[in-house]
């Protein structure tokens, strides 16, 4: 064959051949070619996008010079940490004169009663509340100074913000407290921070801060304020032991008809005395001040500028205590946005009816709560076809994610997620969790399920909350992101533990404007927190990730020895047999005179009846726990879990106790940032240690 005979055998047809040939088709393939074209148009037109990250993932942090290894985020200029992010939010005053202003007004605090929606105030109107606080306290005889505190004893509700701002409008401090840190506690703030003035929510507290008083114990209280309606009573009690008490409605009636003009506070004053609940001991006194709080507040919204972008139209569900930090930081990051909080309504089982009710953009969580939502979800997969659509959904939205790819609008939303989503309110677009250590599997299908950005931070009271968290598309599980922009992150030997800064291990150190002063009228134990040269040691073990990442590894503080020397970090161990499907909560125990580890478990009332009906057994909850098969069986399944995870043999506990009741912070057995009281736990299960220690024998 000839080359232009070979030129004419493979040449393209011509228009006209070309349309004789589609002509030719039958309707059918013509209609599906045209439903292919244009759902590759629409593919091309809305497939997703992956964000784009504010740095290198690859480097999230990198080394500061003459530092001993201290590491910054990379999201900084320079090797100097961040103070403010906006010129004119230096202090908790300023944050919400910028809400008031880029609000334009709109609604700012929401409250609702039980099957009625939220009713608002706005944000002049929580002003003016505010300032007729601050001007009864100033006509009441108290100083406008960072050296005047008041407590304020309650629930969430409108009433904490307007007096806090209005302390923070004439520079006064707010010492909160907390009915959870038990009687005793309560009487010890009082008098350690010599609170003479106290806010409660309900009459009931009055009762509790005039038992004290009549008790002779907090002699220096001389008023309460009370927010609820009350009668009489408590104003007769209050006047037999030199006790004013006053409704909140009559103290801004007294402001109103005495203004005065705000007198606001510097960045360096302090704005919180944050009493730590610690395991163990009285609580320590915090001073925050409010560059502490303002500092963190920035480096958060540094973080997240670029991918998130908050504004007025954001709602925040604010239902985890304002007497910790985390709470505090993320009212400051709303109000300075002009965004709305709307409170629970006081009853955290009604909180699903409240975000129903709120749709919330904004959805602060801690692990114990994403614990519960991971395991419902998956309890009420009760069919192996269910179980492994939702696994297999799951594993398609989690390929997104490593893809940096986050939405709520796929396929596999509108089939399987949308309802869980819907749970939420169906608005939910930011979610952090903090507080305790978060489970990969967890937070992995969480992120995927719920589709929105979904970050990890780490930190605790004396950093003012936060200070590493997740960098935007990084969607991996596993660590706490890299340090936040408004402090430097070190690690520091522990030679007895076996870490050492040489290999990236170590204590956490924090340094930075989001570091506290000390704790109040307690050198000792400031110099135990706060070094020479201001660093704060934190009392976690942290290992530095190839990406520049920190990864919790250990607890320095609730490590303890076997009798052959092994060290035990017991929550690690927790946190891998809470894995297992019937266990609610474990409590891991060993004594230097022991040579092995036990534990109590808390099996779950909703997952361990369907647990124990697949293994043969029945029963109600309380026989099932009384059960020594189901007992066995749990046991097999926790050491299980804990070989697939890496656990040494020591590591593994050879016998276990079951106990009905949850540990909560009711009984005594969590601190009020849920995290386990191991002294109270090893008193409260004692008889069931010594049992299981008299009757193993390994």
């Amino acid at each position: 064959m000839q080359a232009h005979e070979l030129f004419r055998y493979f040449r393209m047809p011509e228009l006209g051949d070309f349309r004789q040939y589609v002509r030719s088709l039958p309707t059918n393939t013509l209609m599906g070619f045209g439903a292919f074209a244009a759902l590759t148009t629409f593919w091309y037109a809305t497939r997703p996008k992956a964000l784009k990250p504010p740095c290198d993932l690859s480097m999230q942090s990198v080394e500061v010079e003459g530092t001993d290894g201290a590491r910054r985020s990379t999201m900084l200029d320079g090797d100097e940490p961040l103070s403010f992010f906006y010129d004119d939010v230096t202090t908790l005053y300023e944050t919400f004169q910028r809400g008031i202003q880029v609000s334009n007004n709109g609604p700012c605090l929401g409250s609702r009663k039980p099957d009625q929606p939220y009713e608002w105030i706005s944000y002049k109107e929580v002003a003016d509340k505010a300032e007729c606080v601050g001007s009864a306290l100033l006509q009441k005889g108290y100083k406008a100074s960072p050296d005047q505190y008041f407590g304020i004893f309650a629930q969430n509700r409108p009433e904490w913000v307007i007096i806090e701002q209005g302390c923070y409008a004439y520079s006064m401090v707010v010492v909160p407290l907390y009915d959870t840190l038990g009687n005793e506690a309560i009487t010890y703030i009082v008098n350690k921070a010599e609170l003479s003035l106290v806010f409660v929510d309900k009459p009931e507290k009055a009762d509790l801060l005039l038992e004290s008083v009549e008790n002779k114990l907090t002699p220096g209280l001389k008023t309460i304020i009370i927010m609820d309606p009350f009668d009489g009573d408590p104003v007769e009690r209050g006047k037999k032991c030199g006790v004013e008490i006053m409704s909140m409605k009559a103290l801004e009636d007294l402001g109103r008809a005495n203004r005065r003009k705000p007198k606001p506070p510097s960045p360096g004053d302090l704005a919180v005395i944050c009493f730590t609940s610690g395991t163990t001991g009285n609580p320590k006194g915090a001073l925050i001040t409010h560059q502490n709080v303002v500092s963190d507040c920035s480096a958060f919204v540094k973080v997240t500028e670029k991918l998130l972008r908050l504004n007025s139209s954001d709602t925040h569900i604010s239902y985890l205590p304002l007497a910790h930090m985390y709470e505090q930081l993320m009212m400051c990051v709303m109000l300075c946005h002009g965004a709305k909080i709307g409170f629970f309504q006081g009853d955290i089982r009604l909180l699903m009816d409240d975000l129903k009710m709120l749709q919330p953009t904004i959805f602060p969580v801690v692990p114990r709560l994403l614990n519960r939502m991971f395991d419902k979800i998956f309890g009420q997969a009760n069919t192996t076809m269910k179980r492994w659509i939702l696994d297999f959904a799951s594993k398609r939205k989690e390929a997104e994610l490593r893809s940096g790819i986050i939405r709520n609008n796929s396929l596999w939303d509108k089939i399987i997620f949308h309802k869980i989503q819907a749970s939420l309110g169906g608005k939910v677009r930011l979610m952090v969790t903090g507080a305790a250590p978060v489970s990969a599997t967890v937070l992995t299908f969480l992120r995927a399920a719920l589709g929105c950005q979904f970050y990890e931070g780490y930190g605790q009271t004396e950093c003012t909350a936060g200070c590493s968290l997740s960098v935007p598309g990084d969607w991996t599980a596993g660590h706490v992101g890299a340090p936040m922009p408004c402090c430097l992150i070190k690690l520091v030997d522990v030679e007895e533990m076996n870490y050492l800064a040489a290999k990236g291990e170590g204590e956490i150190c924090v340094k930075g404007s989001n570091v506290f002063k000390g704790y109040l009228k307690d050198p000792a134990k400031t110099a135990e927190a706060l070094d020479k040269d201001g660093w704060l040691h934190t009392g976690d073990i942290g290992k530095w990730l190839p990406n520049g990442t920190l990864k919790i590894i250990d607890r320095k503080k609730h490590i303890f020895k076997l009798a052959q020397g092994e060290y035990i970090a017991p929550e690690k161990i927790e946190n891998i047999y809470q894995r297992s499907e019937p266990v609610a909560q474990v409590f891991v125990h060993g004594e230097s005179l022991q040579a092995f580890l036990i534990a109590v478990v808390i099996p779950d009332v909703e997952t361990l009846p369907s647990w124990a009906k697949k293994k043969g057994f029945s029963g109600s909850h309380a026989d099932l726990c009384r059960n020594k098969d189901v007992k066995k069986a749990i046991l097999d399944d926790m050491v299980r879990l804990g070989k697939e995870a890496g656990l040494k043999p020591f590591e593994q506990v050879k016998g276990i106790a079951l106990h009905s009741e949850l540990f909560t912070v009711e009984n005594g057995l969590l601190t009020p940032t849920l995290k386990s009281k191991r002294p109270e736990l090893r008193k409260y299960f004692r008889s069931q240690i010594d049992e299981l220690y008299s009757t193993i024998k390994i």
